[in-house]
């Protein structure tokens, strides 16, 4: 006798729910981006931002600064160029030279001196 696999009797399977966007949401976005980009208003929008950006005294320039950059300087470019894949910081601490250390040889120096509690 063999034994029997899958759902029991009287329980429906789960069905699967897709995977990413909705289908026709990528046309959507194509027609909201080319509305933006031909829009009259597009370049006053860039404009303000851009003037926000440069005014020290405007309390949203750094939400500009993120906005330009974003844009401007993505990451993602920086991390294809280099090929890595993956964004790192790396910091290089090297020592100083042992002739620079040397105790040899005396330095003169002024100091004043400081009666204290002590």
């Amino acid at each position: 006798m063999t034994a029997k696999t899958g759902n029991p009797v009287g329980r429906p399977k789960k069905k699967k729910l897709p995977v990413g966007r909705p289908k026709g949401e990528a046309a959507i976005m194509k027609d909201y981006r080319m509305s933006m980009l031909n829009s009259p208003k597009s370049p006053k929008v860039l404009k303000r931002i851009l003037d926000a950006a440069l005014d020290d005294d405007h309390k949203h320039q750094a939400v500009a600064w993120k906005l330009v950059v974003d844009r401007i300087a993505p990451l993602t470019n920086f991390t294809e160029a280099s090929g890595k894949g993956t964004p790192k910081v790396e910091i290089n601490i090297t020592g100083l030279s042992s002739s620079v250390l040397s105790t040899d040889e005396a330095v003169d120096g002024e100091f004043e001196e400081v009666e204290g509690d002590a």
